[in-house]
């Protein structure tokens, strides 16, 4: 444990970020599964407006630096190649 007043408020901002990062990775997450879903029942038209809100969602991320944007891109890609896929 600290000692030094500015540790302590360190480890009280740490844990504080921390849990935000676990909740925004998290709702990452959720998004990805709903696009996955999408694509496995088929639908076009849902799985083209949840690749919309995966995108931004990952987009998001690596603004907040939850990601790195090299992770977002291949990612993006291997979502635009599963919706592509789909419509062939």
């Amino acid at each position: 444990m600290p000692n030094i007043k500015s540790a302590k408020k360190r480890v009280k901002v740490i844990a504080a970020k921390t849990m935000q990062n676990r909740s925004l990775k998290t709702a990452l997450k959720t998004y990805v599964k709903k696009y996955d879903a999408a694509l496995a029942a088929g639908d076009k038209a849902a799985a083209a407006e949840t690749y919309k809100a995966v995108v931004k969602k990952l987009d998001q991320a690596v603004a907040k630096g939850l990601i790195h944007k090299n992770n977002a891109a291949r990612k993006k890609s291997q979502f635009t190649v599963k919706l592509n896929k789909l419509g062939a």
